[in-house]
């Protein structure tokens, strides 16, 4: 079936990677919104994760297309009650974690065990303030021990509570577990949770046209297939993926170093899709959007097309100058140096602050383990 042969116009830019028609609104066309302009669907892509929504208006055909790509999971029920109070001043939390699933397409892009087991490479915690107009967000290393309670998955499947295990096992459990993790750890609801896999991430990246940053040294990591020499490039999809993976190719080559490329990385993404001129390509438009969907899991509430065009609607003003991002304040523990810590009392100034809707304090994360590969790679900032 044919996009043409669509009558609604409504969403612009209809076109996909197959040989289809684009079902889109012209310059003659008679609807118009009252503004007198086009809106565009807005494509807000944070991190490796970071976070990919999709934001504007669309019915038909192409809007039950789009809503057929989206997986949801219905985290709520899983967890019942017994989780931390809604913030009641119109500030959210979103989770936000990088699939580093061995399945699938997922395979061939390097690095880990080839089993097909799911893990998280990032996992964040974006907290949007009241008014929507800028955002703090919070890395949590994968290689952090945590204790991790007891949980029924959406599946079913009860976990048992595990001590002094790394996050990154949280996400093996599934979205709900990972959520009641997280919610453990900080004392914070996450009002939504999304998820990135690696492929898709991959894909989004070679529709957007690739995303340019500036790296002020050498990087080769030959695990991350990543070899880039310093100075501005214009990544492609494989050399992002390869750049918010990497840990041993910069820095101390530890994770923590990771998360430091995966935050400019997130800035220089986000800097990029704004001023992505997309209305006279109806064919690419439609194409990230059917990426954009493909790639990302969600909570129920956010399950569908239109919700995540309101969600994203309300985040369209948070550019990178308003984003204020950290890592979760650890140390490197004295029995491994490849594991960190939860630093409980400069963490609890972090949640405290994000609790209370205010910004994180410096003293925060003062003294704590950050890394090595700061300003490795400059946005332009």
């Amino acid at each position: 079936m044919s996009a043409e042969s669509t009558p609604d116009p409504a969403i612009p830019g209809p076109g996909q990677s197959r040989p289809t028609g684009p079902g889109h609104r012209g310059k003659g066309r008679r609807r118009r919104p009252r503004t007198g302009r086009r809106k565009a669907l807005l494509v807000a892509a944070w991190s490796a994760a970071g976070i990919v929504v999709l934001g504007g208006t669309g019915a038909g055909f192409l809007y039950f297309k789009l809503n057929g790509n989206l997986t949801s999971v219905d985290i709520d029920a899983a967890l019942g009650a017994d989780r931390p109070e809604k913030a009641d001043n119109g500030s959210e939390n979103i989770l936000v974690l990088g699939s580093d699933t061995r399945s699938g397409g997922n395979k061939k892009l390097g690095g880990g065990t080839d089993d097909g087991t799911a893990r998280s490479d990032t996992a964040m915690i974006v907290h949007v303030y009241k008014g929507h107009k800028k955002a703090s967000v919070v890395s949590i290393p994968r290689d952090t021990l945590i204790d991790r309670p007891d949980c029924t998955d959406t599946d079913g499947t009860d976990h048992p509570a595990a001590d002094g295990v790394m996050f990154n096992s949280a996400y093996s459990t599934g979205a709900a577990c990972a959520v009641k993790t997280v919610e453990s750890i900080s004392g914070l609801r996450m009002d939504h949770y999304l998820e990135v896999d690696f492929s898709g991430f991959q894909n989004l990246i070679d529709d957007l046209g690739g995303v340019e940053v500036t790296t002020t040294e050498d990087i080769k990591d030959p695990d991350s297939h990543l070899d880039l020499r310093a100075g501005t490039h214009r990544l492609d999809g494989e050399q992002a993926l390869g750049l918010v993976r990497t840990r041993h190719g910069v820095g101390d080559g530890s994770d923590l170093g990771r998360i430091q490329l995966q935050q400019a990385f997130v800035k220089a993404l986000v800097d990029q899709v704004k001023d992505i001129g997309l209305l006279g390509n109806p064919k690419k438009l439609y194409d990230i959007a059917d990426t954009a969907t493909k790639t990302v899991t969600t909570d129920s509430d956010l399950g569908s097309v239109n919700s995540l065009m309101s969600f994203a609607t309300g985040l369209k003003g948070i550019g990178p100058d308003k984003m204020h991002m950290v890592t979760m304040p650890v140390v490197y523990d004295p029995a491994d140096p490849n594991r960190v810590l939860l630093e409980k009392t400069k963490a609890d100034q972090v949640w405290t602050a994000l609790k209370n809707d205010r910004p994180i304090p410096k003293s925060a994360t003062e003294g704590t383990a950050t890394g090595e590969a700061k300003g490795v790679v400059n946005t332009g900032e």
